[in-house]
Protein backbone atom coordinates (compact mmCIF):
# COMPACT_ATOMS: atom_id res chain seq x y z
CA UNK A 1 0.00 0.00 0.00
CA UNK A 2 1.20 3.23 -1.08
CA UNK A 3 2.07 6.17 1.49
CA UNK A 4 -1.02 8.93 1.72
CA UNK A 5 -0.14 11.84 -0.22
CA UNK A 6 1.09 14.43 2.43
CA UNK A 7 -0.94 17.72 1.50
CA UNK A 8 -1.23 20.76 3.67
CA UNK A 9 -3.88 24.10 3.76
CA UNK A 10 -4.90 26.52 6.33
CA UNK A 11 -6.96 29.65 7.18
CA UNK A 12 -5.20 32.62 7.38
CA UNK A 13 -6.25 35.77 8.74
CA UNK A 14 -6.34 38.34 11.72
CA UNK A 15 -7.39 37.51 14.27
CA UNK A 16 -7.98 33.59 13.92
CA UNK A 17 -8.09 31.56 16.82
CA UNK A 18 -11.46 32.20 16.99
CA UNK A 19 -12.04 30.44 13.42
CA UNK A 20 -13.71 27.67 12.83
CA UNK A 21 -12.56 26.40 8.93
CA UNK A 22 -10.03 24.00 10.60
CA UNK A 23 -13.67 22.19 11.88
CA UNK A 24 -14.80 22.41 8.57
CA UNK A 25 -12.00 21.26 6.24
CA UNK A 26 -10.52 18.26 8.70
CA UNK A 27 -14.19 16.93 8.79
CA UNK A 28 -13.88 16.71 5.06
CA UNK A 29 -10.83 15.44 4.78
CA UNK A 30 -11.54 12.41 7.47
CA UNK A 31 -15.02 11.66 5.41
CA UNK A 32 -12.94 11.63 2.22
CA UNK A 33 -10.39 9.57 3.19
CA UNK A 34 -7.54 11.81 2.40
CA UNK A 35 -5.34 10.99 5.74
CA UNK A 36 -2.44 12.84 4.46
CA UNK A 37 -3.62 15.48 4.71
CA UNK A 38 -3.76 18.70 7.27
CA UNK A 39 -5.37 22.12 7.94
CA UNK A 40 -4.33 24.86 10.10
CA UNK A 41 -5.35 27.97 11.30
CA UNK A 42 -2.20 30.80 11.19
CA UNK A 43 -2.21 34.20 11.83
CA UNK A 44 -1.23 36.44 9.20
CA UNK A 45 -1.63 40.33 8.73
CA UNK A 46 -1.49 42.17 4.91
CA UNK A 47 1.83 42.67 5.65
CA UNK A 48 2.94 39.54 5.85
CA UNK A 49 0.93 37.70 3.65
CA UNK A 50 3.07 38.17 0.64
CA UNK A 51 6.28 36.57 2.26
CA UNK A 52 4.26 33.78 3.74
CA UNK A 53 2.82 32.97 0.48
CA UNK A 54 6.46 32.87 -1.02
CA UNK A 55 7.78 30.44 1.52
CA UNK A 56 4.96 27.83 0.92
CA UNK A 57 6.34 24.38 -0.41
CA UNK A 58 5.07 22.32 -2.90
CA UNK A 59 2.80 19.86 -0.01
CA UNK A 60 0.32 23.06 0.17
CA UNK A 61 -2.75 22.94 -1.75
CA UNK A 62 -4.56 25.77 -0.86
CA UNK A 63 -5.02 28.70 1.24
CA UNK A 64 -8.44 30.41 2.91
CA UNK A 65 -8.52 33.97 3.78
CA UNK A 66 -10.68 36.10 6.07
CA UNK A 67 -10.32 39.71 7.00
CA UNK A 68 -8.26 41.34 6.80
CA UNK A 69 -6.88 39.79 3.52
CA UNK A 70 -9.45 39.26 0.94
CA UNK A 71 -8.64 42.40 -1.36
CA UNK A 72 -4.69 42.06 -0.98
CA UNK A 73 -5.25 38.13 -2.05
CA UNK A 74 -5.40 39.28 -4.88
CA UNK A 75 -1.77 40.41 -5.08
CA UNK A 76 -0.35 37.54 -4.30
CA UNK A 77 -1.89 35.55 -6.87
CA UNK A 78 -0.52 34.59 -10.69
CA UNK A 79 -4.14 34.07 -11.70
CA UNK A 80 -7.53 35.95 -10.93
CA UNK A 81 -10.60 33.86 -11.74
CA UNK A 82 -13.61 35.87 -13.52
CA UNK A 83 -15.64 35.83 -10.12
CA UNK A 84 -12.91 37.32 -8.40
CA UNK A 85 -11.59 40.03 -10.25
CA UNK A 86 -15.18 41.14 -10.54
CA UNK A 87 -15.89 41.25 -6.29
CA UNK A 88 -12.15 42.65 -6.47
CA UNK A 89 -12.11 39.93 -3.76
CA UNK A 90 -10.75 36.78 -3.25
CA UNK A 91 -10.94 33.73 0.23
CA UNK A 92 -9.34 31.13 -1.09
CA UNK A 93 -5.71 30.80 -2.81
CA UNK A 94 -5.20 27.34 -5.10
CA UNK A 95 -1.81 26.49 -5.35
CA UNK A 96 -2.66 23.17 -6.77
CA UNK A 97 0.24 20.66 -8.23
CA UNK A 98 4.26 21.72 -8.26
CA UNK A 99 4.61 24.47 -10.52
CA UNK A 100 1.46 25.14 -11.38
CA UNK A 101 -0.22 28.48 -10.80
CA UNK A 102 -1.38 30.33 -7.68
CA UNK A 103 -4.91 30.98 -8.43
CA UNK A 104 -7.32 33.48 -6.68
CA UNK A 105 -11.02 32.48 -6.06
CA UNK A 106 -13.97 33.69 -4.27
CA UNK A 107 -16.17 31.70 -3.23
CA UNK A 108 -17.75 33.46 -0.60
CA UNK A 109 -20.30 34.75 -3.21
CA UNK A 110 -21.36 30.65 -3.52
CA UNK A 111 -21.84 30.57 0.36
CA UNK A 112 -23.97 33.63 0.55
CA UNK A 113 -26.34 32.30 -2.70
CA UNK A 114 -26.32 28.72 -0.87
CA UNK A 115 -27.22 30.48 2.82
CA UNK A 116 -30.28 32.18 1.25
CA UNK A 117 -31.68 29.39 -0.67
CA UNK A 118 -31.09 27.27 2.29
CA UNK A 119 -33.81 30.01 3.96
CA UNK A 120 -36.21 29.83 0.69
CA UNK A 121 -34.81 33.09 -1.09
CA UNK A 122 -34.82 32.54 -5.03
CA UNK A 123 -36.04 36.02 -5.73
CA UNK A 124 -34.75 39.43 -4.70
CA UNK A 125 -36.32 42.81 -5.73
CA UNK A 126 -35.05 44.82 -3.01
CA UNK A 127 -32.18 44.39 -0.32
CA UNK A 128 -30.03 45.90 1.49
CA UNK A 129 -26.26 45.43 2.55
CA UNK A 130 -24.76 46.51 5.88
CA UNK A 131 -20.92 47.67 5.21
CA UNK A 132 -18.44 48.80 2.38
CA UNK A 133 -15.83 45.84 2.65
CA UNK A 134 -14.88 42.66 0.81
CA UNK A 135 -17.64 40.68 1.78
CA UNK A 136 -19.93 43.45 1.10
CA UNK A 137 -18.67 43.10 -2.75
CA UNK A 138 -19.25 39.31 -2.47
CA UNK A 139 -22.93 40.00 -1.43
CA UNK A 140 -23.16 42.37 -4.55
CA UNK A 141 -22.55 39.70 -6.40
CA UNK A 142 -24.74 37.07 -4.78
CA UNK A 143 -27.62 39.16 -4.80
CA UNK A 144 -27.09 40.11 -8.22
CA UNK A 145 -27.66 36.25 -9.00
CA UNK A 146 -31.28 36.65 -7.12
CA UNK A 147 -32.41 39.29 -9.81
CA UNK A 148 -31.40 42.14 -7.37
CA UNK A 149 -29.05 45.05 -9.67
CA UNK A 150 -30.08 48.13 -7.28
CA UNK A 151 -29.61 47.21 -3.91
CA UNK A 152 -29.10 49.85 -0.69
CA UNK A 153 -25.49 49.89 0.61
CA UNK A 154 -25.33 51.46 4.33
CA UNK A 155 -22.45 52.30 5.33
CA UNK A 156 -20.20 53.90 7.90
CA UNK A 157 -17.98 56.41 5.76
CA UNK A 158 -19.15 57.40 2.61
CA UNK A 159 -15.76 58.28 1.55
CA UNK A 160 -14.70 54.57 2.36
CA UNK A 161 -16.19 52.90 -0.83
CA UNK A 162 -14.15 53.49 -3.80
CA UNK A 163 -13.55 49.51 -3.70
CA UNK A 164 -17.14 48.87 -3.72
CA UNK A 165 -17.77 51.40 -6.04
CA UNK A 166 -15.51 49.55 -8.27
CA UNK A 167 -16.46 46.15 -7.76
CA UNK A 168 -20.33 47.50 -8.57
CA UNK A 169 -19.23 48.83 -11.98
CA UNK A 170 -17.63 45.48 -13.04
CA UNK A 171 -20.51 43.20 -11.52
CA UNK A 172 -22.88 45.98 -13.61
CA UNK A 173 -25.09 46.88 -10.91
CA UNK A 174 -26.20 50.47 -9.15
CA UNK A 175 -26.36 50.09 -5.54
CA UNK A 176 -27.35 53.24 -3.79
CA UNK A 177 -24.88 53.86 -1.48
CA UNK A 178 -25.24 55.58 1.61
CA UNK A 179 -23.60 56.73 4.78
CA UNK A 180 -26.44 56.82 7.25
CA UNK A 181 -25.51 53.39 8.79
CA UNK A 182 -26.01 54.04 12.38
CA UNK A 183 -28.56 57.10 11.90
CA UNK A 184 -31.72 55.77 10.81
CA UNK A 185 -34.03 52.57 10.26
CA UNK A 186 -33.17 49.97 7.87
CA UNK A 187 -35.10 50.71 4.70
CA UNK A 188 -38.18 48.50 3.47
CA UNK A 189 -36.92 45.03 1.88
CA UNK A 190 -36.49 41.46 1.15
CA UNK A 191 -33.43 40.59 2.30
CA UNK A 192 -30.91 42.20 4.70
CA UNK A 193 -27.08 41.07 4.81
CA UNK A 194 -24.82 42.54 7.13
CA UNK A 195 -21.03 42.04 6.46
CA UNK A 196 -20.06 44.30 9.27
CA UNK A 197 -17.30 42.80 12.11
CA UNK A 198 -18.78 41.94 15.18
CA UNK A 199 -20.72 44.88 17.34
CA UNK A 200 -20.68 47.27 14.58
CA UNK A 201 -24.19 46.21 14.17
CA UNK A 202 -25.39 46.46 17.56
CA UNK A 203 -26.82 49.80 17.49
CA UNK A 204 -29.12 49.06 15.02
CA UNK A 205 -30.52 46.41 17.24
CA UNK A 206 -32.13 49.45 18.61
CA UNK A 207 -33.78 50.06 15.51
CA UNK A 208 -38.23 48.94 14.74
CA UNK A 209 -38.16 47.03 11.60
CA UNK A 210 -40.30 48.56 9.18
CA UNK A 211 -40.93 45.31 7.18
CA UNK A 212 -40.20 41.35 7.76
CA UNK A 213 -37.23 40.58 5.78
CA UNK A 214 -34.87 37.70 5.84
CA UNK A 215 -31.59 38.91 7.76
CA UNK A 216 -28.54 37.42 7.35
CA UNK A 217 -25.91 38.33 9.45
CA UNK A 218 -22.34 36.82 8.45
CA UNK A 219 -20.96 37.14 12.14
CA UNK A 220 -21.86 33.61 13.67
CA UNK A 221 -20.61 34.02 17.02
CA UNK A 222 -22.14 34.46 19.54
CA UNK A 223 -25.38 33.89 17.61
CA UNK A 224 -27.97 35.37 17.78
CA UNK A 225 -26.22 38.41 17.53
CA UNK A 226 -28.17 41.91 18.72
CA UNK A 227 -29.10 42.26 15.03
CA UNK A 228 -30.11 38.93 14.78
CA UNK A 229 -31.94 39.03 18.30
CA UNK A 230 -33.46 42.08 17.32
CA UNK A 231 -34.97 40.59 13.81
CA UNK A 232 -36.20 37.47 15.02
CA UNK A 233 -38.18 39.17 17.85
CA UNK A 234 -39.51 41.47 15.17
CA UNK A 235 -41.00 37.63 13.07
CA UNK A 236 -38.29 37.89 10.81
CA UNK A 237 -36.08 34.21 9.07
CA UNK A 238 -32.84 35.01 10.40
CA UNK A 239 -29.53 33.30 8.60
CA UNK A 240 -26.57 32.90 10.72
CA UNK A 241 -22.98 33.38 9.41
CA UNK A 242 -22.68 29.82 9.86
CA UNK A 243 -24.75 28.47 7.15
CA UNK A 244 -22.10 31.18 4.96
CA UNK A 245 -19.32 29.76 6.36
CA UNK A 246 -20.36 26.05 5.65
CA UNK A 247 -21.39 26.77 2.14
CA UNK A 248 -17.64 28.35 1.41
CA UNK A 249 -15.90 25.75 2.56
CA UNK A 250 -18.12 23.26 0.76
CA UNK A 251 -16.67 25.26 -2.69
CA UNK A 252 -13.24 25.75 -1.08
CA UNK A 253 -13.34 21.72 -0.41
CA UNK A 254 -14.17 21.03 -3.92
CA UNK A 255 -11.33 23.39 -5.40
CA UNK A 256 -8.18 22.53 -3.56
CA UNK A 257 -8.98 18.42 -3.12
CA UNK A 258 -10.87 17.88 -6.77
CA UNK A 259 -13.19 15.93 -4.66
CA UNK A 260 -16.99 16.46 -3.94
CA UNK A 261 -17.38 17.77 -0.63
CA UNK A 262 -18.79 15.52 1.80
CA UNK A 263 -21.47 18.35 2.77
CA UNK A 264 -23.63 16.50 5.67
CA UNK A 265 -20.23 15.42 7.25
CA UNK A 266 -18.90 19.23 7.72
CA UNK A 267 -22.14 20.54 8.60
CA UNK A 268 -22.38 17.86 11.40
CA UNK A 269 -18.76 18.44 12.41
CA UNK A 270 -19.52 22.32 12.52
CA UNK A 271 -22.97 21.59 14.78
CA UNK A 272 -20.91 19.88 17.29
CA UNK A 273 -18.54 22.27 17.34
CA UNK A 274 -20.78 25.25 17.88
CA UNK A 275 -22.86 23.13 20.59
CA UNK A 276 -19.82 22.49 22.79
Amino acid sequence: MSAPTKRRAAVLGSPISHSLSPTLHRAAYTALGLTGWCYDAVECDEAALPAFVERLGSEWAGLSLTMPLKRVALTVADEVSALAHAVGAANTLILGQPGAPRRAENTDVAGILAALREAGVDRVSAAVVLGAGGTAQAALAALRELGETAPTVLVRNSAATTDLRAAADRLGVTPAISGDLLDGAIPEADVVISTLPPGAADALSRQQWVSRPVVLDVVYTPWPTPLAASAITAGCSTVSGLAVLLHQAVAQCELMTGYPAPTAQMRAALDAAVAR
